[in-house]
């Protein structure tokens, strides 16, 4: 039961796939498997709940150095999972939107995100982020390659002006970071865009991670005080 606000940017590290399927003697790809069934749970929730803005981290650029036959099933559950949801995402008002690299992604794959973002382009209820080909140390750099690249003047490079050069520019920073499997660190995930979000974190595997714990952890943050560097007592005053 949702206490009282609802944040408007949830940001996910869907974490603990693999570990879940060792636990249960599956191959790491079934793991996989589940999680996309969760996340398909949670986007549904978030979109019930009036979340406007959920940032899955889908694929980092470490990611790449999973063995071979992973990485081609974490793209293969990908592909399926919006050509499953495409409608559904339509129906539903949720845009979809790419954070990372996405000319650096097979074809086919590029294909099928371009088509289903080209297909859900209007939609203004929630928008999806899918970090894809992530790295938020690149995102940086390449933000400020941008700045330079266009002459701004050092005075001129503002907080505003940098984040309108990110991937995530026009949305607002995550209220609430979540990170499932008991993992205690960022991973190179929205280092600009944290620094203010409040952490969540559980010991509970992604695919075990109902709608229920995201209920939780929202429940969690609307119990914290977020004070943006300002005392309690000017809070309070507010």
């Amino acid at each position: 039961m949702i206490k009282k606000n609802i944040p408007d940017h949830i940001a996910i590290i869907m974490d603990g796939n693999g570990r879940w399927a060792k636990q249960r003697g599956l191959k790491r790809t079934e793991g996989h498997r589940a999680g996309t069934e969760t996340a398909r749970a949670v986007v549904t929730r978030c979109r019930e709940l009036g979340v406007k803005h959920l940032t899955l981290y889908t694929f980092s650029k470490e990611n790449w150095s999973r063995p071979k036959s992973e990485v081609k099933t974490l793209f293969e559950l990908l592909t399926q999972f919006l050509t499953r949801e495409e409608k559904s995402l339509k129906q539903e008002g949720v845009r979809l939107n790419i954070l990372g690299d996405l000319e650096g992604l097979p074809t086919a794959v590029r294909q099928v995100i371009k088509h289903v973002m080209r297909q859900t382009r209007d939609c203004t209820d929630m928008v999806l982020n899918l970090a894809l080909n992530y790295s938020g140390r690149d995102e940086i750099l390449r933000a400020t390659r941008s700045l330079i690249a266009k002459g701004i003047a050092p005075d001129q490079v503002t907080e505003e002006a940098f984040a309108e050069e990110l991937w995530s520019a026009g949305q607002p920073d995550p209220d609430l970071i979540i990170r499932t499997s008991g993992e205690l660190r960022l991973s190179n995930y929205l280092l600009f865009q944290c620094a203010y979000s409040e952490f969540y974190f559980t010991d509970i595997m992604w695919p075990d991670f109902s709608p229920t714990e995201l209920e939780k952890a929202i429940d969690e943050l609307n119990d914290r005080e977020r004070r943006f560097g300002k005392t309690a007592e000017q809070i309070d005053d507010q």
